[in-house]
């Protein structure tokens, strides 16, 4: 396990601040870390995700406002996809995670399943996140629209606030089960509690139901949902070349984590964490006999992670199987080396900007959305 120190950052030089310290830690500040060339594609309104269509070229962008994209990256031209649900829009709520089945390639136009993710308003102030699936309709060159979108998984229980619904959305590589990262909503202690699902990644059939085989499967209710709980808000999650999940979450102020996701395994939050809480209360460190599990690396201070892939292409040399994180308050594009079940920052980029998504391209470049207001969405490639 790899680690940031969370001292005073004037104690230490640039250099050691920008890595995961350790001894097998490493950071790529020299020539390298500048070896990429970033082009500005388009424009958006507060995107918060984007995922390519199966088989295609095109780009689906989700607005936090309500509202979804479409950019053929081959040609530029940007469309409206209409058939939005509707979504409570505030503070980190609004539509959410965009994902798609990449088995449904063989078809160039036409239908696609697509999965959304977004905030839903509740009675007496309250709201939550929901998993909606629908058919994406195409025609050849031309508009989509989504249609058929029924909500399939609500998360419980709905309480007040508008944070930290987290909502990624990952499908198992057999594509059998999906997975969905449930924040604990900014109201920590249910994170511990697992006859909820706030805190938690949960396992479910691609109809929203129960997966069998569940760690709680036993317990009924939602807590038959849960694959892993003690999590606090989950922005990042994919799986490596040896089908392992990963995920990527924040921390209070300090700690930040890439965590490896086991069934049955309980994270820690709120009771231990490497970070500490806003107002300068201290929160326990991991310790390797406090019966949580441990973190594969973390940062202090933070590089405040917002999605996470696994890099599968070839465009980038040495970067197959590594993990490449966007950073909001970083805004850098972190690049993590994985050696078993620790981790590494090995290189980080810094991109201008408050990053919110990545994706991978067909031909393996990176598209990477920016957050807020008039955000660029980028083409990253090697220079």
């Amino acid at each position: 396990m790899t680690m940031i120190s969370k001292l005073s950052p004037a104690l230490f030089p640039a250099s050691i601040l920008l890595a995961s310290c350790g001894a097998t830690a490493h950071v790529d500040t020299g020539p390298a870390a500048a070896d990429v060339a970033v082009e500005e594609v388009a424009t958006y309104e507060r995107p918060w995700a984007a995922a390519f269509v199966p088989g295609t070229e095109v780009l689906v962008i989700t607005l936090k406002a309500g509202e979804l994209r479409g950019i053929d990256t081959a040609t530029g031209r940007q469309f409206v996809i209409t058939g939005a649900p509707q979504v409570d829009f505030g503070g980190q709520g609004g539509l959410g995670d965009v994902a798609f089945l990449p088995s449904e390639a063989a078809e160039t136009v036409g239908s696609r399943t697509i999965y959304l993710s977004w905030a839903e308003a509740g009675e007496n102030d309250t709201r939550g996140a929901v998993v909606g699936r629908g058919t994406l309709n195409c025609v050849a060159g031309g508009d989509c629209a989504v249609e058929g979108l029924k909500v399939i998984w609500r998360q419980a229980p709905k309480v007040t606030g508008r944070g930290h619904y987290s909502h990624r959305i990952r499908f198992s590589p057999d594509e059998r089960y999906m997975f969905v990262a449930s924040g604990d909503r900014q109201k920590m202690q249910p994170a511990q509690d697992t006859t909820n699902t706030l805190g938690s990644i949960v396992r479910l059939n691609l109809d929203g139901s129960p997966a069998e085989g569940n760690p709680l499967a036993s317990e009924g209710g939602v807590t038959a949902q849960i694959w892993s709980w003690g999590h606090r808000n989950i922005l990042g999650m994919d799986w490596d070349a040896e089908v392992r999940l990963w995920e990527v979450e924040h921390g209070p102020a300090g700690g930040d984590e890439l965590n490896l996701v086991k069934p049955g395994a309980n994270y820690g939050w709120p009771e231990r964490s490497f970070g500490e809480h806003y107002n300068g209360d201290p929160i326990p460190d991991h310790a390797a006999d406090d019966g949580f599990a441990q973190p594969a690396a973390h940062w202090t201070p933070v590089i405040a992670p917002s999605d996470m892939i696994f890099y599968r292409g070839d465009m980038f040399g040495g970067w197959k199987g590594d993990a490449l994180i966007t950073g909001l308050g970083s805004e850098a594009l972190v690049r993590v080396e994985i050696d078993g079940e620790t981790a590494h920052e090995a290189a980080r980029f810094p991109i201008g900007g408050r990053l919110r998504s990545i994706d991978e391209g067909p031909d393996g470049a990176l598209w990477v959305l920016e957050d807020g207001e008039g955000a660029r969405l980028l083409k990253v490639t090697p220079k």
